[in-house]
């Protein structure tokens, strides 16, 4: 289904989509108050921006860096090329160890791959340790945010969840009893487990070592109980040199929650002794993006989910509504460039105001990569006729001054005399949530002429005077 289709639903709930937008911009504003707080705020951005493109220019020769390093160190290191192989190696590695219980980190990665289903199938039992991926994965369905997977919902869903599958009292959504609830019955999940599975937000080459940065410490409790560990990594998260791990680090709290820092930044640098620590590398799509000179610095996303938290429309549209692992603005770009034909409904999700170019803490050009995307679609013919027809009627309205001020004219008087049912209507998608402001009698150029015109007649203001 298409995003606005898609998107009608959580519309419909306009209590929700009130609550849902508050939210988000309430973190977007942390973050501003955590930028404003470092005065080399854009200075960082700037050299996080700068290392992240030296790094997509040779990213062949990191990688084999970073593998060299990291078996240099112990660690077993797999190539995959898609999801499904992906998976396979995964599989293969639990089905060696005879795993039967597998405890997870959030890991966007997996989620791209569908690995849970996919293990679930082969009878291992998997389960999300991060709170809000957890609570998703009990309600069957996907996260709607990177970083707050399940901010669309509400403590009482919580509640209830909890209350169907764990036994909590029905009708509970103070959120202290809910946590201490969620924390009981996870501990047991770890201790039961027999191997741990982490995403990864950093990997540095010189080292061959990696970074997993979390808020609830479920990471270093999932992979330091069992004797196995397995970290999901795409190609793109890789940095050249430990050094360069401080830019990152300042920058991704402060732009994804409004923390100082992430509560635990967990360094790998190699398996426990009598342990095992594999990482598997996966491509899916990644090197057919790097190819791209319009959309290569699509790559340099570190997962913050700041352009999310800003959007007006996905704000008031909600997560799912993308039908994507990463949805928002970042999405809107990565998603299309998989499978066109599926989500070419993605890149008009959004206004081109420019607010995730903004706060992107690398510094991509979100917005004029959304607008390429538009142009990569129709060079592809996935653009729908409407889109086409209503683009060429507004290219002949703005191309001729005369019949765009007569049709300026023509709308200002409609505005003002037609009844209200006559512009808020079925037949005016555009209308169901907003109100026009009040339409002025004269257009800005009349205005703008008769100001020019006052400013010419009045007198000079200079003294004239002597010394």
């Amino acid at each position: 289904m298409s995003h606005p289709a898609l998107a009608q639903a959580f519309i419909d709930d306009r209590p929700r989509a009130q609550w849902h937008d508050k939210a988000l911009w309430f973190v977007r504003e942390k973050r501003d108050r955590m930028a404003t707080s470092v005065p080399e705020w854009e200075e960082l951005r700037q050299r996080a921006s700068e290392i992240k493109q030296h790094t997509m220019s040779l990213l062949p020769d990191y990688l084999e860096m970073f593998e060299r390093n990291a078996k240099a160190r112990g660690v077993q290191v797999h190539w995959a090329t898609d999801g499904p192989e992906h998976n396979r190696i995964v599989h293969e590695i639990l089905q060696k160890h005879q795993v039967k219980k597998l405890v997870k980190s959030k890991s966007m990665l997996t989620e791209e791959c569908h690995l849970n289903p996919f293990l679930e199938k082969h009878g291992i039992e998997v389960v999300d340790t991060d709170l809000g991926e957890w609570i998703v994965q009990l309600r069957d369905e996907p996260p709607s945010h990177i970083v707050l997977p399940a901010i669309h919902l509400k403590k009482e869903d919580v509640g209830e969840t909890f209350h169907q599958h764990i036994g909590t009292e029905k009708g509970a959504s103070d959120p202290k009893y809910l946590t201490e609830a969620a924390r009981n019955t996870l501990r047991q999940r770890f201790c039961a487990a027999d191997a741990g599975l982490t995403g990864v937000n950093f990997a540095i080459a010189e080292t061959g070592g990696f970074v997993v940065c979390t808020n609830e410490g479920n990471a270093d409790l999932g992979v330091s109980l069992p004797k196995l560990h397995i970290a999901s990594m795409g190609i793109e998260k890789l940095i050249p040199r430990a050094s360069d791990l401080a830019v990152f680090l300042r920058l991704l709290a402060r732009s994804a929650t409004g923390q100082p820092i992430t509560t635990y930044s967990s360094h790998f640098h190699g398996p426990r002794e009598g342990c095992e620590l594999h990482i598997v590398l996966l491509d899916n799509g990644r090197s057919e993006i790097l190819k791209s000179p319009e959309f290569r610095r699509s790559l340099s996303c570190i997962r913050c989910g700041a352009c999310m938290n800003t959007c007006p429309v996905y704000r008031r549209s909600g997560g799912h509504s993308y039908e994507s692992t990463v949805p928002g603005p970042i999405g809107s770009i990565l998603t299309p460039l998989k499978d066109p034909a599926a989500h070419s409904s993605l890149p008009f999700a959004c206004t081109l105001c420019g607010s995730c170019t903004d706060v992107c803490p690398v510094k991509i050009d979100l917005h004029h990569q959304l607008f390429a995307m538009r142009a990569f679609l129709d060079r592809k013919k996935l653009l729908g006729m409407s889109k086409k027809l209503s683009m060429k009627f507004v290219s002949g309205l703005l191309s001729s001054q005369w019949v765009f001020s007569s049709a300026g004219k023509a709308a200002r008087t409609a505005l003002r005399w037609l009844p209200r049912f006559a512009v808020y209507n079925p037949l005016n998608p555009w209308g169901k949530q907003r109100d026009l402001p009040d339409a002025p009698k004269d257009s800005f150029r009349a205005q703008y002429a008769e100001h020019q015109k006052d400013k010419k007649s009045r007198p000079s203001s200079g003294t004239g005077g002597q010394s």
